[in-house]
């Protein structure tokens, strides 16, 4: 089998350390962008923004993940101090997203007959970044590798599964008001709840897309050509 790009280069202007540069730069935009996004200064766009930003992330997951195992230089993981505090963060992404914030998703599609669970896209983009936000910390320490290998492993343990399914999520609201599909319910889906099974409920019942088109910047597309 035919090894990928990152996987025969060996060329330093063209290996390693220009892969290190790019995904870097790949996360720290991420983490600048939805940052903004977050502060509520221009809500319009929010959804349509963090559908562009979650996008771009992922590409810079799926080069993680076809490229082979980074073993980093030290054999036990350097400290980096302690973990940013992603509550204030998750707060303003839930008050700006709160009327589609909760979605249903299925953990592992491979798993038989999964049971849907609740989500939310506020909760998923500060996850995503306090992983992201980890491996940067030893990239700008020098620690490229370890970085690298952090990245890597939580792409494939973590943030990539839960940035796949704010994408979905992100993806669909966008797809409802554009194509003029109300969102029906979820089946009262409550993230909070402790139903189990097909029990899960959602509080805030049927949300319109007349109701969320506006405040979050979805305005169905003109039908005219």
């Amino acid at each position: 089998m035919s090894s990928t790009p990152e996987q025969q280069t060996q060329d330093p202007a063209t290996g390693p350390d220009s892969f290190a540069v790019q995904i870097a730069d790949q996360v720290e935009s991420f983490i600048v962008a939805v940052g903004e996004v977050a502060k509520g200064d221009d809500p319009d766009s929010a959804v349509p923004y963090l559908l562009l930003q979650v996008s771009q992330l992922l590409l810079a997951g799926g080069r993680l993940g076809a490229h082979e195992d980074i073993v980093p230089d030290e054999r036990y993981e350097p400290d980096t101090g302690p973990e940013p505090d992603m509550d204030e963060l998750r707060e303003r992404l839930a008050t700006l997203l709160e009327p589609v914030d909760v979605y249903s998703e299925v953990f592992d599609p491979y798993v038989p007959r999964s049971t849907p669970v609740a989500s939310r896209i506020s909760d998923d983009l500060a996850d995503i970044i306090s992983d992201l936000r980890h491996g940067l910390a030893h990239y700008r320490a020098g620690r490229v590798s370890e970085g690298l290998w952090w990245w890597q492993f939580s792409y494939l343990s973590n943030w990539g599964p839960t940035a796949s399914g704010a994408l979905r999520a992100l993806q669909s609201l966008v797809a409802h008001v554009r194509l003029d599909t109300p969102l029906a319910e979820l089946d009262g889906l409550d993230i909070d709840s402790d139903a189990e099974d097909g029990d899960l409920e959602r509080q805030a019942g049927r949300v319109m897309e007349a109701e969320i088109a506006t405040p979050l910047g979805l305005k169905a597309a003109g039908r005219e050509r």
